[in-house]
């Protein structure tokens, strides 16, 4: 270890030299010469490297899935996938890479997340961050201009992953998008309303869903002062007032993105305000934003979309909030997030949110942003977050002792006599043919016996 610390110095030392050489403009023969010293120490340090101990672990931010996990998330997907059929989605799949271009300037400032694959073969490749790019890529490509669609399938993020709460590195999203041309807020609202039966189903606690619309903040930028070339970035800050206080996103605008102080005032007296319908009136009714087109155009249509939401039965679950900002580039409407409460801990305070849960909105323009003509395909959509959701089901399994069923064994063939063999298998082969779920194993039979009838008691035959 000593003389790895002395190498790692040498290589620190030497690159401080080539630096220095380089800022002070000497001759390229001696610049080349010391960049030469420095990737040989490197290389040294390298091949050191490979001498250490090797660790047998998962990557950061990845896991491992035992059946017992894998049988809880398999009833999880079930519960969405038969939502989602039950509104008329089709099913469709995407490559787990895809060209960079195609990913690169749609995320804004979460873009810095992607995975980026060595060159293949002439081609700058990306995992996929999300199923949202790479479905309205598929509608450009293939010129679908009217789908319902679900998708389930596992993206990347270079995040820091907080594994116990939910988040990872490699994980499952499960999206459920409409394209084409609807009347006004329908699908929008159906989409609420899938939200609100899965969550519903899953039984996972009290939930709300907060709604807001990408034309009202950008209104409220505008006539709160907010230059035009930082929409976009202080929207990314308003999007983190779920996870730090109004003090410390206002610092952010104002010392990180030099944003005028009062006019991060202005932006918090309207991002601390939610309701329902009623703020919504309120809000078509203010001086300021009344006056814009943009935050019109929001309010009008969150107005109809809780028409919609009231005749579906789901406005308990609904909340208009103004510091909802869903950071990524690409929504153009309405945006939604559902987080599930906390009980008060005392009388008359707010539940409080303990993560998101499921997310959504509206993306207009982002299959215009692949068609060569730049031909645009009206899309809403939802993604449900289904690892934060596998934690708290494991958790409340783990809690309350609950019993799960591994595999789905419906006869169990065992024998006291290991002559019997011959038998046996004639038996199985036979209930197999039936399509009976058969198995057969050489263990113990006694062990067996009570490892398998401890979860579901399965037909015994011997």
């Amino acid at each position: 270890m000593a003389d790895r610390a002395a190498l790692e110095e040498a290589v620190r030392l030497q690159g401080e030299r080539v630096r220095g050489l380089k800022l002070q403009k000497a001759g390229a023969e001696l610049i080349e010469e010391e960049v030469s010293k420095l990737l040989k120490l490197k290389a040294e340090l390298g091949s050191d490297e490979g001498k250490q101990k090797f660790v047998l672990k998962t990557p950061k931010g990845t896991r491992d899935y035992s059946p017992r996990q894998m049988a809880v998330r398999e009833k999880v997907f079930d519960v969405i996938i038969s939502c989602f059929k039950r509104h008329g989605a089709e099913v469709i799949d995407t490559p787990v890479f895809e060209l960079k271009e195609t990913l690169t300037g749609k995320y804004g400032e979460d873009s810095k997340l992607i995975y980026d694959l060595k060159d293949q073969g002439g081609e700058l490749l990306a995992l996929r961050y999300d199923l949202t790019v790479p479905f309205a890529r598929y509608l450009a490509m293939n010129k679908l201009t009217n789908i319902k669609r679900y998708h389930i399938a596992k993206v990347y993020r270079r995040d820091n992953p907080a594994m116990t709460r939910g988040r990872y590195r490699e994980f499952y999203q499960c999206d459920f998008d409409i394209a084409g041309q609807f009347d006004p807020m329908i699908p929008d609202a159906e989409c609420l309303k899938i939200i609100c039966e899965i969550l519903s189903a899953l039984q996972l606690g009290d939930f709300l869903i907060k709604v807001n619309d990408r034309r009202i903040l950008d209104g409220m930028f505008n006539v709160c002062g907010v230059p035009d070339s930082k929409f976009r970035t202080i929207c990314s800050s308003v999007d983190k007032l779920d996870k730090m206080s109004w003090e410390d996103v206002k610092n952010e605008m104002v010392e990180e993105k030099g944003l005028a102080s009062e006019v991060a005032d202005l932006i918090g007296a309207y991002v601390k305000q939610h309701g329902g319908v009623s703020l919504v009136e309120q809000l078509l009714q203010d001086p300021k934003l009344s006056q814009n087109k943009l935050a019109l155009e929001g309010l009008g249509d969150l107005k109809l979309l809780f028409e919609y939401l009231t005749l579906f039965g789901i406005t308990e679950k609904i909340t208009f909030d103004l510091s909802l900002a869903r950071g990524l580039d690409y929504y153009t409407g309405v945006i939604y997030e559902a987080v599930l409460l906390q009980t008060p801990t005392r009388q008359g305070e707010e539940p409080l949110g303990v993560g998101s849960v499921a997310a959504g909105g509206r993306y207009d323009g982002l299959v215009g942003m692949f068609d060569p003509k730049g031909r645009k395909v009206p899309c809403v959509g939802l993604s449900i977050g289904v690892e934060r959701i596998f934690s708290i089901v494991e958790q409340r399994m783990e809690a309350s002792e609950e019993k799960v069923r591994t595999t789905e064994t419906q006869v169990l063939v065992a024998a006291a006599q290991k002559k019997l063999l011959e038998e046996r298998l004639k038996l199985v082969a036979e209930l197999w043919d039936r399509g009976i779920k058969v198995d057969i194993r050489k263990e113990n039979l006694v062990e067996e016996i009570r490892r398998r009838t401890s979860q579901y008691p399965p037909h015994l035959l011997n």
